[in-house]
């Protein structure tokens, strides 16, 4: 009897393990499917303060949880090398731009380790980005190339895309657009890291928007 129990659960274990593998085969995104399966409480912790601080601020939830995945990892103790901290990576001048205009007059930067500070400064900084890019067909790349590398670096990419429109206009006269679309602005970022960023974040996003779901 003992034996046939034993017996009938590595079946059951086998047939669970065979089932688990033919349903993350067929997910678009097989090794987060499978981390996601395994380790479910922390990629889905902070899901519902994620949507609650994305509607706040009118930002996409979304896009707030896979800039979350890009950045930490889900890991809110994490610390970059320029002095990031948290599940958003905030840096501390982010961080004081958002004290100053939430009128945070106790905030320190450490506080960026407590994930709904960190989520909170997070996407009110995305949030001023997205805004700042409204007029461009698509603001995400805009605003996503700016979190990652700065006001500054994207200007210079859309003045260089836009140079590049000019240079076509010259040769093909008629066929230049005045706006610099994302995709124009995806050619014009010469960081690698930071081309590979906005492409990763809008690929998870799709993911989880697709999905219906955190």
């Amino acid at each position: 009897m003992l034996r046939s129990r034993t017996r009938l659960f590595f079946l059951l274990l086998a047939a669970s393990i065979v089932a688990l593998v033919v349903a993350t085969r067929l997910s678009p995104d097989f090794a987060y499917t499978m981390g996601e399966s395994f380790f479910p409480e922390r990629f889905h912790r902070y899901d519902r303060m994620i949507a609650e601080i994305s509607g706040r601020h009118q930002v996409d939830p979304a896009l707030v949880k896979a800039v979350i995945w890009r950045e930490s990892r889900f890991r809110p103790y994490m610390e970059g090398s320029s002095g990031e901290r948290g599940l958003m990576q905030v840096g501390e001048s982010a961080a004081a731009e958002w004290a100053k205009a939430e009128k945070m007059a106790t905030f320190v930067p450490t506080d960026l380790f407590d994930p709904k500070t960190n989520i909170e400064a997070g996407t009110w900084y995305l949030a001023q980005a997205l805004r700042r890019w409204n007029d461009k067909d698509d603001p995400i790349p805009f605003a996503l190339a700016e979190y990652n590398a700065g006001r500054r670096n994207v200007k210079r990419w859309i003045d260089d895309a836009k140079a590049r429109e000019q240079e076509r206009e010259r040769r093909q006269p008629g066929s230049t657009d005045a706006q610099v679309s994302g995709g124009e602005l995806a050619d014009s970022i010469d960081f690698p890291g930071t081309r590979n960023y906005v492409a990763a974040i809008r690929r998870r996003m799709d993911y989880y928007k697709t999905r219906g779901k955190l």
